[in-house]
């Protein structure tokens, strides 16, 4: 969604290099924290600096943890000087008014309409003033945002009034700068919360967590609690080092002291109490965010780390995005040309290649229905279509729920060909053959995944040089427990974690001597580079159950792609 307008919402006193992203960048798994540097091996801007510099993109996209990266880069001293947009951004954004108004660290932030973007793409430098950006010949008034913009209720005003040290007024601050940059009129009454900032990757996290849990902040509605970065109960015996997992384990306590439910899954919506078609809710974490919105037909926006915590504190969220049924129409139409034959990577090949295509507009996907895709599918193509799209949500025509709605009027048109299908299979496969390490759950396996593992690994064992390791809820694992998956996978050397996840999961879990890992996840197999370090090869799950035993990935295409 487009705004013309040309808004200020973080100011900032800068004068710097003009740096420009030709397509959206995720900072979760595509900028280093630690460094400034551009980490994502599939960006324009792989081994730039973003440091101190004015960085232009049309919007990010990607993982809402994106926000507490910035906040890290920020109180390193490592952030860009501001960030320019062309589109509605959050993530970000949100980033940046938590680093200035909770610690007093200032990354600008504007949004310009596509004129003016595009005039200051191709100039060196630029500066932000006041309310005016200048570079060259370019001079921009920009509108600043405040609470002004919004038609708040009473009880709105009486949550702002409590005084500037309260959680809530705090949190209904922040709420509303979002609000306001968003273009929202007013903000709605949400349902349920999911919070994603509970990864300990960073200090950053742990550091804003811990400030909101000592201001005495309670969540208002039902919330639930992301994956973590250990295995909660368990992680003393796993020899990480005691400084990382007592963090890990702060940063889960204190929103557990705010009253969030300690679920510790990247995916809620296996839960019995899932979301209803047409709930308003206020998730972060964008394989939940996406799926909630496409499969059950919940609505929510993709509520960057930190906001989800305000959300939940308020029970209020910003009436704007894909709250609104106009912004859940088809942006674009996406013909997909389904090969004859195929297996279960199919689905995350084809969420990676639709997010390229819809970078910022919904998707709709057209001749799938005689796929018939299971709910796993569709949750795998949900996870894919997160890591190149910023869009919150994707419909498959005769499959969806809102598959029906009319697609925009400027709606663009597309097609995915077997031969996309296989260029993505190629740029995701980077490693070698000898796999040391076949990483599953991301997004955390249900039970009918472990189910098939179990099923594709009966009567064989894991290679003596390969690690396998399945990361899962806690429900999911008790339930699997009950069935006596647990002790067969465990038999064929198959390792379960619960609470953490691939995109958090640090050494000695992830095994030190792992140079290349397989995965049947089109994430996992997108950040694994940037956030491991290691060589990916993708695949199937039936190929991953073939590494495992072997050692060894398929080096050449499935036949379906060739």
């Amino acid at each position: 969604m487009r705004n013309d307008k040309a808004l200020l919402i973080v100011p900032a006193d800068v004068e710097a290099e003009v740096i420009t992203c030709n397509e959206g960048l995720s900072f979760w798994g595509g900028v280093d924290p630690d460094t400034g540097m551009v980490i994502d091996t599939h960006h324009d801007l792989h081994g730039q600096s973003l440091v101190g510099k004015i960085v232009l993109m049309p919007t990010s996209r990607g993982s809402c943890s994106g926000s507490g990266v910035l906040l890290q880069l920020a109180l390193n001293t490592l952030a860009p000087a501001a960030l320019i947009f062309r589109e509605d951004e959050e993530v970000l954004t949100l980033g940046a008014l938590i680093a200035a108004r909770m610690f007093d660290r200032t990354v600008g932030v504007a949004r310009l309409a596509p004129a003016d973007y595009d005039a200051l793409s191709v100039q060196n430098s630029a500066s932000l003033h006041g309310t005016e950006l200048k570079a060259g010949n370019l001079s921009v008034e920009l509108h600043k945002i405040s609470q002004d913009d919004l038609e708040l209720s009473p009880t709105d005003a009486a949550k702002l009034a409590n005084g500037p040290g309260h959680p809530v007024t705090h949190a209904m601050d922040v709420i509303c700068a979002m609000a306001a940059s968003q273009g929202a009129k007013r903000l709605i009454d949400v349902t349920r919360g999911h919070i994603d900032g509970c990864i300990y990757a960073h200090d950053a996290n742990l550091i804003f967590a811990e400030t909101m849990a000592d201001m005495g902040a309670e969540v208002a509605i039902p919330t639930t609690i992301n994956a973590i970065s250990v295995d909660r109960e368990n992680w003393t015996d796993q020899n990480l080092p005691p400084d990382f997992g007592q963090a890990a384990s702060r940063l889960a306590d204190a929103y557990v002291r705010m009253g969030a439910r300690p679920t510790f899954t990247c995916a809620p919506y296996l839960a019995d109490d899932a979301p209803r078609l047409g709930e308003d809710i206020g998730w972060s974490e964008s394989n939940a965010v996406i799926f909630a919105n496409s499969v059950l037909g919940a609505r929510t926006a993709k509520h960057p780390d930190y906001l989800d915590l305000f959300i939940a504190l308020t029970g209020r969220a910003p009436e704007t995005g894909v709250y609104l049924t106009k912004n859940r129409r088809p942006g674009i139409v996406i013909d997909v040309d389904l090969p004859e034959c195929y297996d279960d990577a199919l689905w995350p090949l084809l969420g990676w290649v639709a997010g390229r295509l819809s970078p910022d507009r919904v998707p709709l996907l057209a001749w799938l229905r005689s796929a018939a895709p299971s709910r796993d599918d569709l949750r795998a193509m949900c996870a894919a279509f997160g890591t190149t799209s910023a869009a919150p949500m994707l419909h498959v025509a005769g499959v969806t729920p809102e598959a029906d709605l009319n697609p925009a009027a400027d709606a663009k048109h597309a097609t995915i060909t077997k031969g996309d299908l296989a260029k993505a299979w190629d740029e995701l496969n980077t490693g070698p053959a000898t796999v040391d390490l076949v990483a599953l759950g991301s997004p955390h396996f249900s039970l009918e995944e472990t189910r098939q593992f179990a099923a594709l690994m009966s009567g064989g064992t894991t290679h003596p040089e390969t690690s396998v390791i399945i990361t899962l809820g806690r429900d999911i694992l008790s339930q699997a427990r009950v069935e006596g998956l647990t002790d067969d996978l465990k038999a064929a050397g198959v390792e379960l974690f619960p609470d953490l996840c691939w995109c958090s999961i640090v050494e000695p879990v992830f095994p030190r001597k792992a140079k290349t890992l397989m995965t049947n996840s089109g994430k996992y197999a997108h950040y694994a580079p940037g956030l491991s370090g290691r060589n990916v090869r993708f695949g199937s799950l039936a190929d991953c159950a073939t590494a495992a035993q072997s050692g060894c990935a398929p080096i050449a295409r499935p036949k379906w792609l060739q």
